[in-house]
């Protein structure tokens, strides 16, 4: 009997009055939030960039500078301690990670050793390591190892974390959020209106700032056409083209020491340069280098050096003790303002590459919510009328409890501060579409368990009892797929698999809870003797289709298919989007009239960027621009954005830029490779564990169909094939595996209730008996990934087509492929023909078991 307590049913509709609450501050603008009581709480949703605009972007620390630091400093080190010492060498070079000397005093050279031994552990550099090692006639090398160049670069990353953090701030940016990743990156979001070249800008230089005094002993160029000092270098300034100078190695004062910057701009001339104010210890060292020796540096010059670089070279005509001055800029206003910002947020300890850069301007997040709300409106309002035009007063109560799941997924998500981003709401799009299905087999069921019982209370509790099992089973080979999701990188796909995964723990939930309670309340209200005779369902209640006659044949079909997909696979390929081949994808909308398509593509072409693709997308004013890897490292990838971005920028605005180096991709591909791999071994474990080894091979042999079909339809097609098209690869295998699982449930169920009926007939039987939930559950499903292809927006569109093909896909394998592989590997021996087979045979031919 179907029977609920009054503190169950009230404890369950606290929960739904509680999710109300918690949803309801999403529709609030902020003003209005702002005026709710504390006790209310005003969590609510994220939009994620592609929702709201912003740039996402990724930078690595560059290991080479970090060697050269390195490397300089214990060349350094190593010539101040013999120097000390009195110890003459020669010979003292740092190349790669060794610093090689040769002591010219056989007798000194214990001593050095002795000396030296202190530089393989100190330095300041905790875990690195650095191995000295004595050669003949006096050599020795110091060799850093990769470890303690591992370490050091870790130490930078952890370095440069707050550096970004208020270089960002500096810009004006208040919504951002910056992140370690892995031992050598940084992950920055910045969202809203962002230039990113402007911000990449800034963040990719190390700006670091120092005084030097100009060694004129003889000039840069006659320094690199000779030998210069070991205690100076060759320095290049900012002019076009660039000025060689010598420079003494020291510098006396650093940004370190400047407490008080400003950027000052000339409003007659235009003129642009940095005010700075120094601490104590710098103003004092700046005096010291000008007074020592007044009379010989006066009228010698300083090296004011900014990476590497001479920025300015003022001459010394005096002391200069104050400790104030202005460094002469020549950059523009935008570039002396982001100079002033870089030198007050500090130096960073080593140069930041950007690896992957993806932003949206903040209109093209605002169709895109307009878009999902528009599939979303869509995909409810059919999926409802479907289900009520079908089961009537059931259907009514399957749509209150959807639209209650619905509010309890935006509750959580609300309440674990996810980020909602275009996939994610294609995620719950989903949901709407496979939701119902735990009603579909729960109302299925009871009208099974109806036949077998003289009351209708009892054959619904019986209904939800034994369809429980079959929803829990169905629903983890989805759960296990959006868990793998979750972790293949992408904060778009974390979206989608955050929101699939909610929308399945919600809809168990929601099914066996609320649609439960209300179920519950209908019965004691009406008190009905049978379902309502107004429920269509019946129309697949007599079905007899002989499945497994055809078998053969289908499976042979499909084998022929598969090997067609695998042979184009392997010959033509896939099309790899950016994701996996690396290189820039850019949208642009024309800022008056149409884009141009000829003129666009001839523009580019002109850049010499190698292989360059343009066509229209999504209206006759935006174009879509792909252009190949630059084969040049992560800088190359970069330059060419940069380079597209200033041809258009008159012309154009820039709706998406995606960027993706070569260091991405590959880890992407890895990911994605080993992410399907997980899922496919996860999933097919629980089925190994739950049923038969047999029921496991079919599973397997139909997830490996519908991979080999679907990869075989992007090769077809030529659709690009990118992050979200694994989502949907994964996403179809959890659905189609959901699909057999049910089948796989009701044969094992009439595997037990009939030991010798031939296994043929059984699954023919078992597959009539769930083909009103399969076909509903599809239908469901299709009409809400149709509403996402139709009106989600150009973005998510190649993702909707592929998981329209996939669920057509996958109630196909469930029937033809993953039920006749049970019979190739004997899950029962063939019973004779005889008596016990005609009775089964009579059993069967309305299509239901007896």
């Amino acid at each position: 009997m179907l029977h609920f307590s009054r503190w169950k049913t009230l404890l369950i509709w606290l929960v739904a009055f509680a999710a109300i609450v918690i949803a309801a501050p999403n529709l609030l603008t902020e003003a209005q939030r702002s005026s709710l009581p504390d006790w209310l709480g005003h969590d609510r949703l994220t939009l994620g960039l592609d929702l709201q605009g912003g740039s996402h972007i990724v930078l690595k620390v560059e290991r080479s500078d970090v060697v050269k630091d390195r490397l300089e400093e214990l060349v350094a080190n190593v010539r101040n301690a013999l120097r000390g010492a009195s110890i003459r060498y020669t010979g003292l070079t740092g190349n790669d990670q060794t610093v090689t000397v040769r002591i010219t005093d056989p007798a000194q050279i214990k001593a050095a050793v002795d000396l030296l031994k202190p530089l393989t552990t100190a330095g300041g550099h905790s875990g690195s390591e650095v191995a000295l090692q004595q050669g003949e006639e006096g050599q020795l090398s110091l060799q850093i190892s990769d470890a303690g160049i591992t370490a050091d670069v870790a130490s930078a990353r952890s370095r440069s974390l707050d550096i970004v953090g208020r270089r960002i701030a500096g810009f004006g940016y208040e919504n951002f959020l910056v992140r370690p990743d892995g031992a050598d990156r940084i992950v920055l979001q910045v969202l809203g209106s962002v230039d990113a070249e402007r911000l990449k800008n800034i963040l990719n230089q190390p700006a670091k700032l120092s005084f030097h005094l100009i060694d004129e002993s003889m000039s840069g160029q006659e320094a690199l056409n000779g030998r210069w000092p070991a205690t100076s270098q060759v320095l290049y300034s900012l002019d076009d083209p660039p000025i060689p100078y010598l420079v003494d190695r020291t510098a006396f004062v650093t940004g370190s020491n400047m407490v008080d910057i400003e950027p000052i701009v000339d409003p007659q001339t235009q003129e642009t340069s940095i005010a700075y104010r120094l601490d104590a210890e710098g103003t004092q060292r700046l005096a010291q280098a000008t007074e020592q020796n007044t009379e010989q540096n006066i009228g010698k010059h300083l090296a004011i050096v900014f990476d590497d670089q001479v920025m300015s070279s003022p001459v010394i005509d005096a002391a200069i003790s104050g400790g104030e001055g202005r460094i002469s800029a020549n950059f523009s206003e935008d570039g002396v303002r982001d100079l002033a910002i870089m030198l007050r947020a500090g130096a960073l300890p080593a140069t930041l590459t950007s690896v992957e850069e993806r932003s949206v301007s903040p209109r093209f997040g605002a169709d895109s919510i307009f878009n999902g709300l528009i599939a979303g409106l869509v995909a409810v309002v059919l999926v409802a009328a479907l289900m009520i035009a079908l089961y009537r007063i059931l259907g009514i109560i399957a749509v209150v409890s959807l639209f209650l799941n619905l509010i309890l997924i935006v509750a959580v998500l609300s309440l674990v501060g996810a980020t909602l981003t275009l996939p994610g709401i294609a995620g719950i799009v989903l949901i709407v579409g496979m939701a119902v299905d735990s009603n579909v087999l729960i109302y299925e069921r009871i009208r099974e368990e109806e036949k077998t019982t003289h009351f209708f209370a009892e054959a619904v509790g019986r209904g939800f009892s034994r369809a429980f099992s079959t929803i829990v089973d169905a629903n983890v080979t989805i759960f296990i797929a959006a868990i793998i999701l979750f972790f293949l990188g992408s904060e778009s796909i974390r979206g989608f698999a955050v929101t699939l995964a909610v929308g399945i723990l919600t809809t168990v939930f929601t099914a066996f809870t609320l649609t439960r309670s209300i179920v519950a309340v209908w019965l004691s209200a009406r008190h009905p003797r049978h379902l309502p005779k107004s429920v269509l369902t019946h129309l697949f209640e007599h079905a007899n289709i002989r499945f497994m006659g055809i078998r053969r044949y289908v499976f042979t079909a499909s084998a022929v298919i598969s090997l067609i997909a695998m042979a184009a696979f392997a010959t033509v390929g896939l099309h790899l989007g950016i994701d996996f081949s690396g290189g820039s994808l850019i949208e642009v909308t024309a800022k008056q009239g149409n884009a141009d398509i000829a003129d666009l593509h001839s523009r580019l072409n002109d850049l010499n960027l190698g292989d360059v693709s343009v066509e229209r997308t999504g209206g006759p004013s935006n174009a879509r621009i792909r252009i190949a890897s630059q084969g040049g490292g992560e800088n190359a990838e970069q330059s060419a954005a940069t380079l597209v971005r200033g041809e258009l920028q008159e012309d154009y605005d820039f709706r998406r830029v995606d960027v993706v180096g070569p260091a991405i991709s590959g880890e992407l591909t890895m990911m994605a490779t080993l992410g399907v791999l997980a899922a496919l071994a996860a999933i097919l474990i629980y089925i190994w564990i739950r049923f038969e080894w047999q029921f496991a091979v079919g599973a397997i042999v139909a997830t490996l169909h519908d991979v080999i079909i679907m990869l075989g339809l992007f090769v077809l097609t030529g659709i690009e094939f990118n992050l979200t098209s694994i989502a949907a690869v994964l996403t179809i295998v959890g659905y189609s595996l959901n699909d057999t699982v049910v089948v796989y449930d009701r044969m094992r169920e009439n595997l037990k209730r009939y030991k010798k009926m031939p296994l043929p007939i059984l699954i023919d039987a078992s597959i009539n008996q769930t083909l009103s939930r399969t076909i509903l559950t599809a239908a469901t499903t299709l009409i809400a990934l149709l509403a996402l292809f139709l009106f989600g927006g150009e973005v998510i569109r190649s993702f909707t087509f592929a998981m329209l093909f996939g669920v057509a896909l996958g109630t196909f394998s469930s029937i033809y492929i993953a039920a006749p592989v049970l019979i190739v590997f004997r899950l029962r021996p063939e019973a004779p023909d005889g008596e016990e087979s005609n009775k089964t045979d009579a059993g069967v031919k309305s299509g239901t078991v007896v």
